[in-house]
């Protein structure tokens, strides 16, 4: 692995300056590395990230990348990084012309890791040096504790999928105190909790508190409170009681085990915390590229179509660009690219805005004459697309924009498979041209962990209770007794779980218990 040479960093350069001039936005400092293919299989598991952690698993899936390449070559064009600065990998035999566009496809990716609010936890770190610095202590954690470590990683790493991320972006929007003040600890908390009122009742306090808002802005919440005490003399002592009492909620079960954990309380094991935390946080960096694959795919391709086809250093190579945008960018007929849903989904958003179509008036438009021609020339196609960017993962991206105009005009269609039985072959037929269906197919494929939670009333020194709230997937039964050991040896006590479990007469309630490394079930 080597820098790039100073004649393609020069290309990296200019291409920085057309893409700011279209109106991308990052830092003016990026790292280029020319990398083997050797390189590239040692650096896939540990998420192109050379600084991680070792762990044995990685060995494995070296393992596994080097027999596969020797079956199948591949090599990636490229892989960006988003660290401080971004660090981006190329393959050292790519021609001029080709890193051109494979430039402007890292710029567009640069771009949406530092704009992009799903990724707002990681603006402020140098990833890279973090991994470096956890690396480090796992490596002197080892010298001391040998292979108790890598128990403790494993152990970890089955649960390093429901890490709170929602909650850690929510701390970065709220301050740690909001919970603390008055005013919402007189909805959230006295009125539901200590008074329990009735619904018409909170909603009478709720409208109050409006007015009041409304007629005296500048003293809204000195004019609410005291109003409050005026009919509730024991607000205050409750809420100081309250405040003193208050403990924030750990955002999610592996915070919970390194706060609260009798086991990990003990002195002699206050360096197992230190691996929940380096787990944690490393889960945590690789959070919001799980739930943007197709949005920051699809921005990437958009960017290096738009900013390549005007670049004048593509001409001569036409041919090779429309063949190797092809190649990324196509749909396939069975299975589903990221790059091509993302970067049309783009290209009709732009089409659909600049013509007025994102609006109240279009939908309310039902003849398809009248829809054809529906153009009310607002030009804020560009203008939309910075917002998604911005604000939208690969949810409510999909879930927002695809809609039957967008399948149509690409002929996108849900394919089914069924086997002929006479011919003994397995078919695909076209299923559905619905894009309701189209839609549900690519979210049912997006990364959905489950949500577990502590139930903290039924948890002891000697029990942890753990609650999963269904939401129509199950947990993998195969993987269910090995968490459940490694959590039974983080909190020192028996383990229980709540959950469903999918049957043919349809969910059962199901109740899994660990004790001595012996799993039980109990169904509903």
């Amino acid at each position: 692995m080597e820098i790039i040479s100073q004649h393609t960093k020069a290309i990296m350069e200019e291409c920085k300056l057309r893409a700011r001039d279209a109106g991308l936005q990052f830092d003016d400092e990026s790292l280029e590395y020319i990398v083997t293919n050797q390189d590239m299989l040692e650096l896939s598991p540990k998420g192109m990230i050379p600084t991680l952690y070792d762990f044995w698993v990685h060995d494995l899936q070296t393992i596994k990348g080097k027999k596969e390449y020797e079956l199948y070559p591949h090599n990636p064009f490229e892989t960006v990084i988003n660290t401080r600065p971004a660090i981006s990998y190329y393959n050292d035999n790519n021609p001029d012309w080709l890193n051109v566009m494979i430039f402007y496809h890292v710029l567009g990716h640069i771009d949406f890791f530092q704009n992009n609010g799903y990724f707002r936890h990681t603006w402020h770190d140098d990833f890279a040096g973090v991994a470096l610095a956890d690396k480090r202590l796992i490596n002197t954690l080892r010298t001391q504790h040998g292979r108790w470590v890598d128990y403790v990683i494993e152990f970890a790493r089955a649960l390093d999928n429901i890490t709170g991320y929602y909650r850690e972006l929510a701390d970065l929007n709220i301050p740690r105190n909001h919970s603390l003040r008055r005013i919402d600890y007189f909805f959230d908390v006295f009125l539901q909790k200590v008074k329990k009122v009735s619904d018409p009742e909170y909603l009478k306090e709720l409208d109050l508190f409006n007015r009041i808002s409304r007629n005296r802005k500048s003293q809204r919440d000195a004019s609410f409170i005291a109003e409050i005490k005026s009919r509730y003399p024991e607000f205050e002592s409750n809420y100081e009681k309250y405040r003193l009492d208050f403990r924030p909620k750990e955002k999610d079960v592996l915070t919970f085990l390194i706060n609260r954990s009798p086991y990990l309380n003990r002195e002699e094991n206050d360096w197992i915390k230190s691996v929940l935390e380096v787990v944690r946080g490393t889960a945590l960096y690789f959070e919001p590229q799980r739930r943007t694959k197709i949005i920051n795919e699809g921005w990437a391709s958009y960017w290096h179509n738009e900013l390549f086809l005007v670049d004048d250093r593509i001409k001569g190579h036409e041919a090779d660009y429309a063949r190797m945008n092809a190649l990324v960018t196509s749909v396939p007929k069975v299975g589903l690219n990221p790059y091509a849903v993302g970067v049309r989904l783009f290209e009709h958003i732009r089409d659909y805005a600049n013509r007025g179509r994102l609006s109240y008036d279009y939908e309310k438009t039902h003849g398809v004459h009248d829809r054809r021609h529906f153009n009310d020339t607002s030009g804020r196609g560009l203008e939309q697309l910075f917002e998604i960017r911005e604000n939208m993962c690969d949810f409510n991206f999909i879930n927002t924009y695809v809609d039957q105009d967008f399948t149509d005009r690409y002929k996108l269609v849900v394919i089914g498979q069924r086997i002929n039985e006479q011919r003994m072959t397995r078919e695909f037929y076209i299923k559905s041209k619905r894009a309701e269906d189209y839609k549900a197919m690519i979210l049912d494929g997006l990364i959905h962990p489950p949500h577990i939670e502590v139930n903290e009333a039924q948890t002891t020194d000697d029990k942890l209770s753990l609650v999963h709230t269904y939401e129509g997937k199950q947990l993998v039964p195969e993987f269910i007794e090995n968490v459940m050991i490694g959590l039974e040896f983080l909190w020192g006590g028996r383990v229980e779980l709540k959950t469903h479990m999918l049957y043919k007469d349809g969910p059962r309630r199901v109740h899994y218990k660990m004790a001595n490394r012996e799993l039980t079930k109990d169904e509903e």
